[in-house]
This record gives C-alpha cells, sequence and structure tokens, in this order.
C-alpha cells in the first residue's frame, strides 16, 4: 500500500517544522542566560570561585549555538523544499508525492495514422489522376435506341485530358474509320459534350480530340526514358464500357519492339504490362505511382499480356499535332472501307505464348492476324467474326501480317473471303466492307 501526501501539505510542515525549531532555541537563548546566571550567582556565594564563572560562560556558549546552528539548516533546507515544490506544482492539481514510484496508465497515441491512409498508395493516386480520365463513345446516326431515341453506340473507348481548354489525347483506332458516326465525351462527373476529332497519326494510333468545355483536370505527363521493369502502375479507362475501372499491376517490359509484336511500319518500343486492359481501355492513361501519365493504353493480347505506347513518344506527337493546329495544315488521312475490328499481328513469340495459355491454337497455324476487338454492328460483326479468331487467308492469299488486311481494304468493290480459325475449328467467313466515301 502506497503512503501519499499532498506536495503543499509537506511543503507547509517543512516550513513549520523549521519555524518551531527557531522558536523554541530562541526562547532557551533568552532564558537559559538567566538561569545559568542564576546558578553562577550560588555558585559563587557558596564556593567564591573565579574558576567555577569561566566554565559556566562556556556553558551557556555551547547551549546556545547547537540550537541555533540547527534551526538555520532546517529553515534553509525548508526553504528549498518550497521553492522546489512551487517550481512543479499544476496550477489546479499539486503534485503527488509517494514513497514508491508512481506507474501512469499508457494512453493511446491518437495521431498515428492508420494502415488505410499508410499503404493504400493506389487509392491516392487514382484519386489524384481519375477526374482528367474520359469515356468516349462512338454513336451511329443511322440507328436509334428504340426507347430513348438517340443514337446507339457503335463502340467505346478511352481518354484523357492534357490540356485544361478540353484536348483530349486517346487512341486513333477508338476515334477514326467508323461512318456515320459522331464522337461522344462523357466527364467523370457526368457531363457529356460533342467531340471533335483534330489530328490523327495513324502509325502511331494516336489521335486527340477537341471538347467545348474549360478549366478541365488534367493529368501531368511524366517520362518513360527512366521507366524501369517491375514498377508498379495503374490502368484507368473504362473496359467494356464500364467507365471509371482502375487495374493495377507492373512494368514488365520497358522497350518491347513493335517488330516482335508483328506490326509493321512502326518504331515505337511498347511498354509491355501485366496490369489487366481489356475492350474499352485504349486510349486510357497508364500512369506512375506519382501520377504521372507515363504511357497509353494501347492494346492486349492476352491475360497477363497487355502493351502501351510510352508517353516520351506521345509528347512528339502532342507537340507535332500543335504546330498543325497552329499552321491549320491538317488533313485527315485517307478513307479506307470500313470493317469494324483491332487486330494483331501473330508472331513466332505470340503464338508460343498463346499456346502456353490455351491449347485452342492449331499447331498448323504458323502466322495470321489475331482479332482482338469487334465493334458491334459493324460489317466484320454483321459478317460473323468474333475476338480471338485467327485470320489465315483472304480471297486465297495467305495474310501474314496487319498490313495485308489494310491492302485488301483499300481495293474498293472487292468482298472479303476470309479463312478463319476458331479455336481448332476452321471457318470460311464473307465479309463485306463498308464504303467510306460519304
Amino acid at each position: 500500500m502506497f503512503v501519499r501526501f499532498k506536495a503543499l501539505n509537506v511543503k507547509y510542515q517543512v516550513w513549520n517544522f523549521g519555524q518551531r525549531i527557531l522558536f523554541q532555541n530562541s526562547y532557551q537563548t533568552k532564558c537559559l542566560p538567566n538561569s545559568v546566571r542564576f546558578l553562577s550567582n550560588q555558585i559563587v556565594e557558596s564556593t567564591s570561585s573565579s574558576s567555577q564563572e569561566k566554565r559556566s560562560d562556556d556553558v551557556i556558549h555551547r547551549n546556545w549555538v547547537k540550537p541555533v546552528a540547527i534551526s538555520g539548516v532546517a529553515l534553509f533546507a525548508g526553504f528549498l523544499a518550497y521553492k522546489y515544490l512551487n517550481k512543479n506544482d499544476d496550477d489546479k492539481n499539486p503534485l503527488a508525492f509517494s514513497l514508491s514510484p508512481s506507474v501512469n496508465a499508457a494512453v493511446p497515441t491518437t495521431n498515428e495514422a492508420s494502415n488505410r491512409s499508410r499503404f493504400n498508395f493506389f487509392a491516392d493516386i487514382v484519386e489524384k489522376a481519375a477526374p482528367a480520365v474520359v469515356f468516349i463513345e462512338i454513336k451511329d446516326k443511322r440507328h436509334l435506341d428504340y426507347f430513348s431515341r438517340e443514337p446507339v453506340t457503335a463502340s467505346n473507348g478511352s481518354g484523357f485530358i492534357v490540356e485544361d481548354n478540353g484536348l483530349i489525347l486517346t487512341n486513333a483506332h477508338v476515334v477514326i474509320n467508323k461512318p456515320h458516326t459522331f464522337v461522344q465525351v462523357r466527364l467523370q462527373d457526368g457531363r457529356k459534350f460533342i467531340g471533335r476529332v483534330e489530328t490523327v497519326d495513324p502509325v502511331s494510333d494516336l489521335a486527340t480530340v477537341q471538347i467545348d468545355c474549360k478549366k478541365l483536370p488534367t493529368i501531368k505527363l511524366g517520362s518513360s526514358s527512366d521507366l524501369r521493369s517491375g514498377e508498379w502502375v495503374v490502368a484507368l479507362g473504362s473496359p467494356l464500357a464500364l467507365n471509371n475501372t482502375v487495374t493495377a499491376g507492373v512494368v514488365s517490359s520497358t522497350q518491347r519492339a513493335s517488330q516482335e509484336l508483328g506490326l509493321r511500319g512502326k518504331n515505337i518500343n511498347y511498354i509491355q504490362t501485366d496490369a489487366a486492359i481489356t475492350f474499352g481501355n485504349s486510349g486510357g492513361p497508364l500512369i506512375n505511382l506519382d501520377g504521372e501519365a507515363i504511357g497509353i493504353n494501347s492494346m492486349k493480347v492476352t491475360a497477363g499480356i497487355s502493351f502501351a505506347i510510352p508517353i516520351d513518344y506521345v509528347r512528339d506527337f502532342l507537340e507535332k499535332s500543335q504546330q498543325l493546329r497552329d499552321n491549320k495544315k491538317f488533313k485527315p488521312p485517307p478513307a479506307r472501307r470500313y470493317m469494324g475490328i483491332t487486330m494483331l499481328t501473330l508472331t513466332d513469340d505470340i503464338l508460343t505464348e498463346l499456346r502456353q495459355r490455351s491449347h485452342t491454337v492449331p499447331v498448323d497455324v504458323k502466322s495470321g492476324v489475331l482479332i482482338w476487338k469487334v465493334i458491334i454492328g459493324s460489317p466484320a460483326y454483321n459478317g460473323g467474326l468474333s475476338p480471338g479468331d485467327i485470320v489465315t487467308k483472304i480471297n486465297g492469299k495467305e495474310v501474314h501480317n496487319t498490313s495485308d488486311i489494310y491492302s485488301f481494304l483499300s481495293e474498293k468493290g472487292k468482298a472479303l473471303n476470309m479463312t478463319v480459325y476458331r479455336g481448332t475449328q476452321k471457318l470460311e467467313i464473307m465479309i463485306v466492307p463498308e464504303e467510306m466515301d460519304d
């Protein structure tokens, strides 16, 4: 059991103790000489000796000095204790004094951040970049929805705002080569605007779209030159028309040459990532942990293998497009016949990867073009093509890369008789591309 005293009581007791000693000793020092003097007279009278009188004076001196010294020390100690306790006293609750050390209860810290706020770095960068990501819909003016009487959506994609005056960056295949359509841009807050396709580069698959809106949030363009394999990245976009979708992964390769992907005529080293990029993610930003765009989502081969256009290449495109807008020398790309597909050349590496992931790829397929997206309502959709089909021949001629299909599309008036592998099944499909004269 602890014996505790209030600090104020202690300091007052010490002070009173010193006073009592002083008063008692003072009284003794006053009274002591008289009594001694009385005793001395009697001794003188009885003995009449001078030596006895001297001894009495020594006794008086000793009895007077000792009490005074003790009282002085006591007063000085009390004064020090009083000053110390006054210095450490609390205004409201005086310090407590105990004979044993006191133990304070543990107080939980309230300023320490929770694990959610400390480690959810993906949520932080998404909160920073997502307001500048847009959902792009291609509306078909010839087909109206039965209930709303509005044009139906022929295809969709993504984009992101690079200038606060409404300039949007996206993929070229998202917004071009679709007849009888117009571009509609939906912002994250739900507002919709009609977009104007301004500049297009079919070689790099980049395009800009302008909307009439000011003071919009933008995404800062980072740098892809110092990107490292294994870095965390986040892909933003609208896969399968599910806008404001977030997927995350790492950079698998920073320098995947276009020749490895079978993309002829393109001098681009793509960023390969395992972040999920699905139909509709095209044109959306691939951002780093600083919330900067380091690439543009472009294509997906299979689960875990997707590609993005490096942002350093995009910077050059934006500079050239700005010069074209300033000089007003921009001309739209030459129109081809419209089929409504997105495709990828099959290389040996891609075929090997596909066979490892799925055993449905025929062994006798050595080359061809992989159909990885078919736009609903397009000639390819109406003719029966499906995502995942492998085109090996057109009109009896072998197809080795995407350039062969573009060559066939440039020949007006001809239907395309395609030999297609759907899994292990071999099909013959006829596609009649749509003319782009109007």
